[in-house]
């Protein structure tokens, strides 16, 4: 663990210097740009060739899609508990994104005129899933129920198999109760590859959507253009804010629990009011490190991404967590520093209020989806939500009157800008 105090002189640029390891190597850019041309150019023939090359799967073009024959099978053979506990989840997301759903509205301008806004689903839409070593089963929820609520015609997933060609269970049960069927067992830059330009054998989408690890997101990064992009959601972050009357226990379990995602690239902050409290906690996250089954992988994020600030009050910590922008934000603090850091804490990706409120419960089952902004991207980016998987229409529609009344404006505008035709085409409809 590495030990900032906000008072230092070189504070600014030692957290600037943490927090810009997430920019993406060169080795990545090159890796990704060279399969991305690979995969246009060769289409499906590159798509087997490269879920052999990383994910061990010999996989023909026609086994790409998975059948929903053995999509439903899987949610057969899930034991009850785990199938309950996808449904809880899933009432949870719906209900809480249901209430964002984007309504059309109309009403009157200055001019007498209608204007208004049309929302629309996007037609095709691409959801990644992370797959591998860590099924990520919550992620499908956190996707497919936001683009179902959206309305949108076709929802296809892409998820990697293991080197059997098999997906997990938990994984197309969550699928089958969403009600999704046009599943790929396709993951990593061929996914979003396949998704993008399209395949002989995989139609191409609109837009991309989902998590994944720091190749996936490189690839989201650079088809932007050819497709819409949802955001830029790579490897795991959280910060915790503690004073003293956070729970030692729960703040190391917490930063556990994202570090274990393991990849290597995960940040884990902790700002704490106190170097004492800083301290114990750390010695709560070594003591608790040791039973866990990832503790190896999870101790590798723990030594390279691991950062503590000090900081006298939560004025500091909350320039901290502004500047950081993290994923994952925890106030472990009482309940008027809670009030007051709501007030002050602008760029955070989701905020868990209070000793009980573990990270955990978002990312699983409190509602809102957990795809959200990592790298500093919460500056700019917003969590998935059910407006992403549409796309808003302006509308306007004056008569002769509104017209006249608009008109002198227009000329104006015209005149400034030296377009005539642009106040003409006006001007014409006053006569």
């Amino acid at each position: 663990m590495r030990v900032l105090r906000f008072a230092s002189k070189t504070f600014a640029a030692e957290l600037a210097d943490f927090c810009r390891g997430s920019v993406v190597p060169k080795e990545i850019t090159d890796t990704v740009a060279g399969i991305l041309a690979d995969i246009r150019a060769r289409g499906d023939e590159a798509v087997a060739y490269y879920a052999a090359k990383f994910d061990g799967a010999k996989l023909r073009a026609r086994d790409f899609r998975v059948k929903p024959a053995d999509i439903a099978s899987a949610a057969k053979r899930l034991p009850a508990a785990e199938l309950k506990a996808l449904k809880a989840a899933h009432e949870n997301i719906v209900a809480f994104n249901q209430k964002s759903l984007p309504k059309n509205w109309q009403g009157k301008n200055k001019h007498g005129a209608t204007v208004g806004e049309l929302h629309h689903p996007i037609r095709r839409v691409g959801l990644y899933v992370p797959g591998g070593e860590v099924p990520l089963v919550s992620s499908v929820l956190m996707t497919t129920t936001l683009a179902k609520i959206a309305g949108c015609p076709q929802i296809a997933v892409f998820t990697p198999s293991n080197a059997q060609g098999k997906i997990a269970d938990g994984l197309l049960a969550a699928l089958h109760l969403v009600g999704i069927d046009e599943v790929y067992r396709i993951g990593g830059i061929q996914a979003i590859a396949a998704a993008a330009f399209g395949t002989d054998t995989i139609p191409a989408v609109d837009k991309v959507y989902g998590p994944g690890n720091a190749y996936v997101i490189e690839a989201k990064r650079q088809v932007f253009g050819t497709v819409g992009v949802d955001s830029l959601p790579g490897p795991s972050e959280v910060m915790l804010i503690c004073d003293d009357s956070a729970k030692v226990e729960f703040a190391a379990a917490d930063l556990l629990a994202q570090a274990e995602h393991g990849s290597g690239r995960e940040k884990i902050f902790l700002v704490a009011t106190s170097a004492e409290l800083v301290e114990a906690i750390n010695a709560e996250v070594q003591s608790q490190l040791q039973s866990l089954t990832r503790s190896e992988k999870t101790a590798k994020v723990l030594a390279n991404g691991f950062l503590a600030v000090v900081v006298k009050d939560l004025d500091q910590a909350a320039e901290v967590a502004n500047y950081v922008a993290p994923e994952h934000l925890e106030l472990l603090v009482n309940a008027a520093g809670q009030k007051k850091l709501l007030k002050t804490i602008t760029t955070a990706g989701a905020i868990m209020l209070g000793n009980f409120t573990a990270t955990a419960l978002g990312d699983f089952v409190a509602g809102p989806s957990h795809v959200l902004p990592t790298g500093r991207a919460g500056r700019f980016f917003s969590g998935l939500r059910v407006a992403d998987f549409m796309r808003r229409t302006s509308l306007i529609s004056y008569d002769k009157p509104a017209v006249k009344k608009a008109e002198p404006t227009v000329s104006a505008f015209a005149a400034m800008e030296k377009l005539d035709a642009h106040g003409r085409s006006v001007k014409l409809r006053t006569l």
